[in-house]
């Protein structure tokens, strides 16, 4: 077992292209792309804010307080296109301020005065802007509000008979870790990756070679011959694993983190939890792949089996993603899931639950011994040689 495990090893690291796939491109591509992508988010966004706003409205001339004061707020207040409508729909105007002709007689009488704000709530660009003016408008209608109840002698607080306030209970690290959500996915997207070319190679990719069958008549049970092959392909996904964690480590902390205003929780120790909590996910997707490409007649069948796999990881990431629930015990007994959640938990800053590390280690064991014994069953079927005739 042993020597067939050293034997893979060492035929892939002969192999350059999978050395530079597996253990250098693999790692370094999630953090790279996180990195650029978080750093790229973050730009945009504080300059859409401290830019200065510019704003074409339609009919200015019908409410010259409202525009003088937006101009003295450093809005920018720009002659609005013919076709306010047709300009947004074209992308041509983010946004277009429009005041009717009625706005001065609602005004005059003490009735809310119409504005529109027109817009495409649909274009995700947009939003920091409507909510730019929107901001805008709503402290202008409270100031006036105010000052047309104190000129009828009425206190403005009466207008609010509740005093709401948000607490926000949130620390830079917490929200730190809305920035890292993605960090399972990625994570766990590594594992099979780094996996997937040793789990096709040590078993499509000899038998199309012809060099499955010589391997499998030395006095040797199979099974033993699969481990070896399937402690290979861990390693690999291990190796890859933690390289990725590094990578990762070291590229949240080029980012502008003080200029947003949070804080990452993504330090050496962290890694090193996160790679106890993935390890077993590890030998899981060592023995998933295996059995897929046990089944597979060449190698490149086996590589387009592989592509639907990767699609496997992706889901416990996407769900919590698109449907954000509070972590329960439950899903610390769910494969692939569980690291999801525990990992969302170290680096929010969250106390470490070890009852849900321990379920985590013990479900996703469970599931991958059960798979490699599946795999172990394959390679005592004589049609795992003779497949390709």
């Amino acid at each position: 077992m042993i020597a067939v495990f050293i034997k893979e090893l060492l035929d892939n690291f002969r192999d350059r292209r999978v050395v530079l796939n597996t253990l250098i491109l693999g790692p370094l591509m999630g953090p790279v792309i996180f990195g650029l992508m978080i750093s790229f988010m973050a730009r945009e966004t504080t300059e859409r804010l401290e830019s200065a706003l510019e704003l074409p409205v339609v009919g200015a001339e019908h409410a010259p307080n409202l525009v003088g004061w937006l101009e003295r707020q450093g809005v920018i207040i720009e002659d609005a296109p013919d076709d306010p409508e047709a300009a947004v729909r074209a992308e041509d105007e983010e946004v277009v301020l429009r005041i009717p002709a009625d706005f001065a007689e609602a005004w005059s009488e003490g009735r809310p005065a119409p504005v529109e704000i027109i817009a495409d709530r649909s274009l995700r660009y947009t939003g920091t802007t409507i909510s730019r003016v929107n901001s805008y408008l709503n402290t202008y209608s409270a100031q006036i509000s105010q000052l047309r109840l104190q000129l009828r002698g009425v206190h403005p607080e009466i207008t609010r008979p509740i005093d709401t306030q948000v607490v926000d209970l949130s620390t830079p690290t917490s929200r730190g870790g809305q920035i890292l959500a993605f960090l399972p996915y990625f994570i766990l997207i590594t594992v099979f990756m780094g996996s997937m070319h040793m789990a096709v190679d040590t078993t499509a990719g000899e038998r199309e070679r012809k060099s499955l069958e010589p391997l499998l008549i030395n006095p040797l049970p199979r099974w033993k011959i699969m481990a070896g092959k399937l402690m290979a392909t861990t390693f690999f996904a291990l190796a890859t694993l933690a390289l990725g964690l590094v990578a990762f480590v070291y590229a949240m902390g080029m980012l502008p983190t003080a200029d947003m205003g949070v804080a990452l929780n993504l330090d050496a120790r962290v890694a090193a939890m996160a790679f106890l909590l993935v390890a077993p996910a590890a030998l899981l997707a060592a023995a998933m792949l295996t059995i897929l490409a046990s089944f597979a007649k060449s190698f490149r069948e086996a590589q387009s089996y592989m592509g639907l796999v990767i699609f496997v990881p992706m889901i416990p990431s996407f769900w919590l993603l698109i449907d954000p629930t509070k972590a329960e015990t439950w899903m610390s007994w769910v494969p692939l899931l569980n690291q999801n959640v525990m990992i969302l938990e170290l680096v929010r800053g969250e106390p470490t639950n070890w009852t849900w590390v321990g379920a985590t280690l013990a479900s996703t064991t469970l599931l991958a011994l059960v798979l490699a014994w599946i795999a172990g069953g394959l390679y005592n079927r004589p049609k795992l040689i003779f497949t390709s005739d």
